[in-house]
């Protein structure tokens, strides 16, 4: 079965933006994973979820730490902000862990809990943007890898200002407005011990990270503000 894993490219200094890399690999043991994972229609089909999205607006996200809000400014990276819309309407970020935390550096994630959907959505990448905001402090931005339009459904919020990344191409298409201080707070005890596992992270679901990383903190729920 054709599976695709997650490989390291891009070297920062001490630190890595892990990026996706399509390999072989043996079919994953079936994995438990929450209720609300597994009930989301048409999650399973990307093709479905293309709208555009507006001009700007706001993303609550509710996790095991507290809220923060996300302020998406369209023009700054449109398809990417484009797929944001689309991810979190579909209630894609539902149960999804904050699988990579390096303290002053970035926060990651967008792995999805189940592997049904995290196997689909690998594969969905969109075409890359102009870099046209920083990558500073609070900013969020698609993780890729060094081949262009690589980018799919992993995010981070880059905990300092990350400038050196905006040559590399990492756009952003929003920033936290909102809530920092909890963003702040999410597990990083782990640091770039998982950041190699996400192969395993896709093909075995959030039962992986609970059981071998459970002080990681979790998105319960995002939601378009209103």
């Amino acid at each position: 079965m054709r599976n695709t894993t997650i490989t390291t490219l891009l070297a920062l200094s001490m630190f890595t933006v892990p990026s996706m890399a399509q390999t072989k690999a043996k079919p994953a043991a079936k994995a438990q994973t929450p209720a609300s994972a597994t009930t989301i229609p048409g999650l399973d089909d990307p093709s479905k979820h293309t709208a555009k999205a507006p001009e700007s607006f706001k993303v609550q996200f509710e996790t095991s730490k507290g809220n923060f809000t996300i302020a998406v400014t369209r023009k700054w990276s449109p398809l990417g902000a484009d797929r944001f819309y689309n991810l979190v309407r579909a209630g894609f970020f539902t149960d999804v862990i904050f699988f990579r935390v390096v303290p002053d550096f970035v926060v990651q994630f967008g792995i999805h809990g189940n592997p049904k959907f995290a196997s689909k959505w690998l594969d969905a990448n969109i075409d890359d943007d102009t870099v046209v905001s920083s990558n500073k402090r609070g900013y969020i931005t698609y993780a890729k890898s060094s081949a262009p339009n690589s980018r799919s459904t992993q995010l981070f919020i880059n905990l300092k200002d990350n400038a050196r990344l905006d040559q590399m191409g990492f756009s952003p298409f929003g920033q936290v407005v909102a809530g920092m201080d909890v963003v702040d707070k999410l597990y990083g005890g782990y640091g770039e011990q998982v950041t190699q596992l996400q192969g395993e992270i896709a093909q075995q679901g959030n039962k992986f990270l609970e059981k071998n990383f459970p002080e990681l903190d979790k998105i319960k729920k995002a939601s378009i503000v209103k």
